[in-house]
């Protein structure tokens, strides 16, 4: 009776999170467009209700809800069906709607054999994927559950660190007054004249462009009725014409060009007027002092990575039980020892949960927005909810040691005997490379500003 109850309660959180999926899906990705794929918006959901319900097990396996047995039976369905979304049906779906997408692609026949041709081609480059890395024991067979987790928790560790080295850096530059360029009045209106005067530009040259295009047609039209020597005259007169056109034409695609710029700089202009002015306020300011610490933080965390590289060093132990150590036996203060460590795990792992799918949300949706468009909506849609599958799955794995080891029982033997020290080393490695390429690029951007900064 109790394992039908939990499974009651598993079924309905899955169903809530699923319907989340299908609302942010419809709100946010899709509000602006008419068509939406009815496969596209379940693959979606379901890839976001299967994420969400790992983050779910980890809280449970905190606090102690559910049976150890329906927990463990729940960690294996829901890892099976997403491994199952990321490896199967994502991949197989982007192939197909991108295939059907090709202009030589009319019959259904040659559509589906060519998506089962691309899906077969990626599951032997995501197969070769794991020959370069030590992820796993030679004992594992080849159709182990550990042989997909492993590839995926490659790319999933990969795109967490990418995302995590340029966000400790654009944070910190993002919130910072000091980086902020000093924008005037004047400067916007500056350029707003000089916008101005190349749409007028462009504008009379078009009218030009127009006038002699009527021109030639009136020519054209009179020298049918004309021949001979008169109509050779015309003849010549129309081709100098059609140069005259032709150059301004030219000119027209420059300055409209230039006029893209001057938009650009614009807009950028004020947002940071906008910034300035938020900058200013409370929230403004609270934000400037979470800069300021987030940049201490991306500087110990670039250190600590440096040094977990070059030591080969791995965490053994937790944060929260070395913090619940540094106060016992330093601080002397007495506490029970367990609790504490269950409530703090249950905080710190809640923090990072909401943290990182509402991160990862808000970041899909800005890279949907950039790149989006009515034929390739599908096909972004679709690579999206596979990146945030990965994301997610990784994000199990790399969780994992941020609770204490009581509470990573169930997880170790649900995501197998893998390499989980490989992972964390990996982590730091492309987190540090992420961070220094991003440091490099905002440093190059920044210095080619010529506007003064803002010292707060």
């Amino acid at each position: 009776m109790s394992f039908f109850l939990d499974s009651f309660v598993m079924f309905t959180t899955q169903i809530l999170f699923f319907l989340g999926g299908w609302v942010f899906f419809m709100k946010r990705l899709f509000k602006n467009y008419e068509v939406h794929h009815v496969v596209v918006l379940l693959a979606f959901s379901i890839t976001f209700a299967l994420s969400c319900t790992m983050f779910e097990l980890i809280i449970f396996e905190i606090l102690g809800i559910l049976s150890h047995s329906s927990r463990y039976f729940h960690w294996k369905l829901d890892l099976y069906a997403i491994l199952f979304t990321l490896i199967v049906i994502l991949p197989f779906y982007i192939a197909y709607f991108t295939v059907s997408n090709l202009r030589f692609v009319e019959k259904k026949r040659v559509a589906l054999f060519l998506t089962i041709a691309a899906w077969s081609i990626f599951i032997y480059f995501f197969w070769k994927l794991g020959d370069p890395f030590p992820i796993l024991s030679p004992k594992h067979g080849i159709l182990s559950i550990e042989q997909v987790i492993s590839r995926v928790g490659v790319i999933g560790v990969t795109i967490i660190a990418l995302l995590s080295g340029f966000g400790a850096v654009s944070c910190p530059y993002t919130y910072m007054a000091y980086f902020m360029r000093l924008v005037t009045d004047n400067d916007i209106q500056t350029h707003e004249r000089k916008l101005m005067q190349v749409m007028d530009m462009i504008l009379t040259k078009k009218k030009r462009i127009a006038l002699a295009e009527r021109d030639q047609l009136q020519r054209g039209s009179s020298s049918r009725s004309k021949a001979g020597f008169w109509g050779m005259f015309q003849g010549v007169g129309s081709s100098g014409s059609n140069g005259n056109v032709s150059q301004l034409q030219q000119e027209v695609s420059g300055y409209e060009e230039l006029s893209r710029h001057l938009f650009l700089e614009l807009v950028d202009l004020n947002n940071t007027k906008e910034r300035i002015e938020y900058s200013k306020t409370l929230k403004g300011k609270f934000f400037n002092i979470m800069g300021h610490i987030f940049s201490l933080y991306c500087l110990w965390k670039i250190t600590i990575c440096t040094v977990n590289i070059i030591f080969d060093r791995v965490g053994k132990t937790d944060p929260v039980t070395k913090g619940v150590a540094i106060c016992v036996d330093w601080l002397g203060i007495e506490f029970d020892v367990k609790f504490w460590s269950q409530q703090v795990s249950f905080v710190l792992v809640g923090i990072i949960i909401v943290t990182s799918i509402r991160g990862l949300l808000i970041k899909l949706t800005k890279f949907f927005y950039a790149m989006s468009s009515t034929k390739s909506s599908n096909i972004i849609v679709l690579c999206l909810a596979q990146i945030m599958g990965m994301y997610f799955v990784s994000s199990v794995l790399l969780m994992r040691m941020n609770v204490p080891p009581e509470y990573r029982t169930i997880i170790t033997q649900v995501l197998g005997d893998l390499q989980f020290n490989f992972y964390h080393r990996w982590f730091d490695v492309i987190f540090l490379i992420s961070a220094l390429s991003s440091i490099t690029f905002l440093y190059l951007a920044h210095k080619q500003a010529p506007e003064k900064h803002i010292y707060s």
